[in-house]
């Protein structure tokens, strides 16, 4: 399994049987990213909310590979009618789409698409937990604030191995917050995200994972680079 960094929440997680998932592919526009958009394949496409920032390049990658693209009901409602395959749900709903299991969760954050000429509904915003084919669960946040099912529900009952977590602040969660996301979701390892992409969300990752450190020291935080990727 590999988990590719393109900058802000922009992932490729590749699983071992080799399927390209994109989670928010931002990535023409992503000052962070310097992979030509064009070179970017994917399988699954899933989309956490409407914000420019996240939807991204979703619809021109999936016109040129065929993906499936995966969102609540508004988003792939508008989708749908550009004619895109589509899958929607909403949250606490799962699915399964070409072996991966797709759970869509809870975040807080608004989420109406603004990138058309007038701002349309884009539904709730939400994260994901993807269950991928060898049992491993990796949790993207989303854009998100930090609320009580974080501990009750994703970490208690859904279990991620791997949480993506936004430490931006101003949008999202900042670091401390980001760092109790991580001590309540209980993962075994953390990634940051959503941070230092514009000056208004730059932060210094050396305090998040200080943070990490004092409340939950077994948790390993995987720091990566724009376009670095994990492998296990």
């Amino acid at each position: 399994m590999q988990i590719k960094w393109f900058g802000h929440s922009a992932f490729e997680i590749i699983s071992d049987e080799r399927l390209k998932i994109l989670i928010d592919p931002f990535i023409s526009n992503n000052p962070s990213c310097t992979i030509p958009v064009e070179e970017i394949e994917a399988d699954i496409i899933l989309i956490t909310h409407g914000h420019a920032d996240h939807f991204g390049d979703a619809m021109e990658i999936a016109n040129r590979t065929g993906a499936t693209l995966v969102g609540n009901h508004e988003i792939t409602l508008f989708l749908s009618k550009q004619g895109f395959e589509t899958v929607g749900m909403n949250i606490g709903g799962s699915v399964q789409v070409q072996n991966i299991k797709v759970t869509m969760l809870d975040a807080k954050h608004s989420a109406d698409i603004d990138f058309t000429e007038e701002v349309i509904s884009g539904g709730s915003a939400a994260s994901f937990l993807l269950t991928l084919e060898n049992g491993e669960k990796i949790f993207h946040a989303g854009d998100t604030a930090l609320f009580g099912d974080m501990e009750t529900i994703i970490g208690n009952i859904y279990k991620p191995d791997i949480a993506l977590l936004p430490i931006g602040d101003k949008f999202t969660m900042g670091p401390f917050e980001g760092a109790i996301a991580a001590k309540w979701i209980s993962p075994k390892k953390v990634i940051p995200m959503h941070y230092n992409t514009f000056p208004v969300i730059e932060q210094n990752t050396t305090i998040f994972s200080n943070f990490i450190a004092q409340m939950t020291p077994n948790i390993e935080v995987i720091i990566l680079n724009p376009g670095e990727t994990y492998s296990e």
